[in-house]
């Protein structure tokens, strides 16, 4: 079976290194560090498909640890606070899909998804004060309630119904004519995967279904809005 997307990633996450100041700065004067080049929340890829890595110096500010690759410390900018990214997927993002290398799509998902949550996270969901980024990046603390705040994942389901040698695909208006897709949504709160899956099958196509076979798993670096 072919691996699912945004999986197949060789990062070490040195979780160490985020509660370790001394360590963090260790890795951030490394004179191999990387950053990632983001233009928003689209990579960019060169000629041979690959991500394209800059300086640390190539962007003031704050960054996020993401984790060393063979060694090499690799970090992605974290946004202005108050900057918040659009809620579309660009065409441009669209069209690299298909060409990325399976490390470099693993470790885009982890880039992207920590890069967005900032955006969308400055304030503390308790008392609405300012946050700043602690743990390398991997959080956020509020400097009058001293909640702590951590990166969110939103589980999704991916689904073929399947019936005899024909399975139930969908397509949305915009997209261009011959364009299908494999029925997906989001989990909620108190549900099972399998639930999920039943759910949305029968919220989209009205379709009911019974077993549901799990397969694979991969992180989903496009949350909700």
């Amino acid at each position: 079976m072919r691996a699912p997307g945004f999986t197949g990633g060789t990062l070490d996450r040195a979780d160490r290194v985020r509660h370790e100041p001394a360590l963090l700065a260790a890795a951030e004067a490394d004179p191999r560090a990387r950053l990632l080049v983001l233009h928003g929340l689209d990579p960019e890829l060169d000629e041979a498909d690959r991500l394209v890595w800059t300086s640390l110096g190539a962007a003031p500010g704050e960054r996020l640890f993401l984790g060393f690759d063979e060694g090499v410390p690799l970090f992605a900018a974290a946004p202005p606070h108050g900057q918040v990214f659009p809620g579309i997927r660009s065409p441009a993002l669209f069209a690299m899909l298909d060409r990325f290398h399976a490390q470099d799509a693993a470790l885009y998902a982890a880039a992207r998804s920590l890069v967005d949550w900032h955006s969308r996270h400055g304030y503390c969901a308790v008392c609405a004060t300012p946050t700043a980024i602690f743990r390398a990046g991997w959080g956020r603390s509020c400097p009058n309630c001293h909640a702590e705040h951590f990166p969110r994942v939103d589980p999704v389901v991916i689904m073929l119904a399947e019936r005899g040698d024909k399975v139930l695909l969908g397509r949305q208006p915009p997209w261009p004519q011959g364009r299908y897709s494999a029925l997906a949504g989001f989990l909620e709160v108190g549900e099972s995967i399998e639930e999920a899956v039943r759910r949305e099958i029968f919220e989209e196509a009205g379709v009911r279904v019974g077993a549901v076979r799990y397969v694979a798993s991969q992180p989903w670096p496009f949350p909700p809005r």
